[in-house]
């Protein structure tokens, strides 16, 4: 039966298309927030790491009231590199509103997530935000639109899908170009009359399908789902069906129901509601929560495997334990364990090493999120190169391949195609619209891409966009040439000196500045040669009757290149680490003694 008084559904679109201004909008509309209560911009994208960045990477719900209908929001990332949060958001809902740039148009992770909605076999809300841009082509954009659902084989049903006009900055939406509108009520009576209410009855056995987790000082882990059938209620037995068995006579400690962004304590839950729950210790997502006499498992959350793979290192560097709170290997280990509870598209493997951790999962983004996090909860750890997951296939070696999507000036084609030519890619299409930016669209190995954003942000003088998506594995490419500089590498511990950095400055870039401690097999910067230097970067001027100490004061020093955490990322060769710490990222040598070093190349140059 169809549970009328719910609505359940996702907002999907690519990256910075306005999903979360538009939820910002929908719930000041609905009466969620007071009157006159200050509201920030993107109240969804809750952690500090969404806000810098601009973008969302945890999926988030929410729930708002109109017209005596309870509809229930899933905020969905917009990069592939969270792709598993995307599929896991989509579990919860029936139908889809789709979000599109009225000047982009459908990029990459419109597509990714498009496809997704429609294999669920979802109806699908065409939403075309910002109307107001002076550079808006919303006819344009609506038949691209249409193309992309023929491209990824929709049915007729599918295509005949509703659309809406919106501002979502202003809160105004209108089914007609032309109508009068100064508001959301268009947008919120389409959802009510296209997305059907969810089909659940509670009088059969409960199934709630753990779909994310959460944490809560005072009542601890706290379970969110979809309740599909049957209702829960406190002070009653049920069952958890998990990956290893089935855990009877379990009770919670409290039930929430949405109400906006807060959860309001019940009693009792009704099906078809998406819910959360606490109280069930070491429950994991893809359980289910059923009956205690006659548990009936849902099928486990799927999710498309990781192409990615990094080593976690417990730190060994010469200042380890002198920034970070937590640095043990039980510290990582217990860390790591907590990050795929909620996270089911990253997956942690042991090693030969009791001390290295490997994780896998979608992509550098994805990688880099997680190191950021950790290491401004105080942990501290060193990372290697990312590397990615390959697979034997009848006997051949397959890896994953990426279609690259890139808007770029005109005169930067040539560059921009010789730089991933020589990475292997293969140009698909180009498209030059005469405004003086062209389209292109790459195939390229996913390991080409590997320290590539920042060289073509440098290549196309910031003016570059470019976005990938994820295209099955192909046969291995062979070898790819990636960084063609060596390393400036400090031989001795100590102090960065003026006097040092004046004799680098033919020699390369440095990556820290004047006075910074340093030790031995320490990275201080980029060589201007294919081969590493080690350098003395703490010498001092010896001073004599004919050399005075202020001799060298008229010297300007280029400004230190400081690499974020995407940037050492992408720096690093495969047998160099970035030590991360709460204060610090400094870039090292895998093998910090030189000698050793030296033995190790020989080896390789002779096998």
């Amino acid at each position: 039966m169809r549970k009328e008084n719910f609505r359940n559904i996702a907002i999907i679109a690519h990256v910075d298309h306005g999903k979360t201004t538009l939820v910002d909008a929908m719930l000041k509309q609905s009466g969620t927030f007071k009157a006159h209560q200050e509201v920030e911009d993107r109240v969804m994208d809750s952690m500090d790491l969404e806000k810098e960045r601009g973008i969302t990477i945890t999926a988030k719900n929410t729930a708002v009231n109109y017209k005596g209908v309870k509809i229930n929001i899933m905020d969905t990332p917009g990069h592939a590199d969270f792709g598993g949060e995307v599929e896991r958001s989509l579990n919860l809902v029936d139908g889809a509103l789709l979000l599109v740039d009225s000047s982009e148009g459908p990029l990459p992770q419109t597509r990714f997530v498009l496809k997704k909605a429609l294999e669920r076999d979802f109806p699908i809300i065409l939403v075309i935000n910002k109307i107001d841009r002076a550079d808006a082509r919303i006819t344009e954009v609506l038949d691209e639109v249409y193309d992309l659902f023929i491209d990824l084989d929709a049915n007729d049903e599918q295509i005949d899908f509703p659309v809406l006009y919106t501002n979502a900055k202003e809160g105004i939406a209108h089914k007609e170009l032309e109508s009068k509108s100064d508001d959301l009520e268009p947008l919120f009576d389409t959802i009510l009359s296209r997305i059907e209410g969810p089909i659940a009855d509670d009088k059969k056995v409960p199934q709630f399908l753990v779909t994310n987790l959460d944490y809560d000082h005072y009542v601890g882990q706290i379970a969110i789902g979809r309740l599909n059938n049957g209702v829960l209620q406190m002070n009653s037995s049920y069952a958890v069906c998990g990956e290893k068995g089935i855990t009877h006579h379990q009770k919670f400690s409290a039930l929430y129901t949405f109400k906006g962004l807060k959860k309001v304590p019940v009693d009792l839950l009704e099906a078809g509601d998406i819910i959360a729950l606490a109280g069930i210790d070491n429950i994991s997502i893809g359980d289910t929560i059923s009956s205690n006499e006659n548990p009936d498992p849902l099928p486990r959350i799927e999710v498309d495997e990781p192409t990615v793979s990094m080593l976690f290192y417990i730190n060994n560097s010469p200042f380890a334990g002198k920034e970070g709170k937590y640095l043990t290997t039980r510290h990582i280990s217990e860390r790591l364990q907590k990050e795929i509870l909620s996270n089911v598209s990253l997956q942690v493997h042991n090693t030969d090493r009791t001390d290295v951790f490997e994780v896998r999962g979608r992509g550098e983004l994805q990688m880099a999120i997680l190191i950021e996090t950790m290491r401004r909860e105080g942990y501290e750890f060193m990372v290697s190169k990312p590397q990615v997951i390959t697979f034997e296939k009848n006997g051949k070696k397959m890896e994953p391949m990426e279609k690259v999507f890139l808007d770029i000036p005109e005169d930067k084609v040539g560059v921009i195609t010789e730089k991933l030519s020589a990475r292997k890619g293969k140009m698909t299409n180009l498209q030059n619209h005469g405004s003086g930016r062209v389209n292109l669209e790459f195939a390229i190995p996913s390991r080409g891409l590997i320290g590539f954003r920042s060289q073509f942000m440098t290549d196309t003088q910031g003016a570059g966009i470019m976005n990938k998506l994820f295209d099955g594995h192909e046969q291995w490419f062979g070898p790819i040439p990636q960084r063609n500089t060596g390393a400036l590498v400090s031989d001795r511990n100590g102090k960065v000196t003026t006097y040092a950095c004046i004799g680098m400055v033919d020699r390369g870039e440095m990556f820290i500045n004047v006075g910074t401690d340093v030790y031995d097999g320490m990275i201080i910067g980029e060589r201007n040669r294919t081969e590493d230097l080690n350098v003395n970067i703490t010498r001092e001027k010896k001073l004599t009757n004919m050399r005075a100490s202020g001799s060298d004061n008229t010297v300007t020093l280029r400004p230190p290149k400081q690499l974020s955490l995407d940037q050492s990322l992408e720096f690093i060769a495969e047998d160099e680490l970035v030590e991360v710490t709460p204060l610090s990222i400094r870039l090292r040598k895998m093998e910090l003694d030189q000698s050793r070093r030296a033995s190790l190349r020989k080896k390789e140059k002779y096998s």
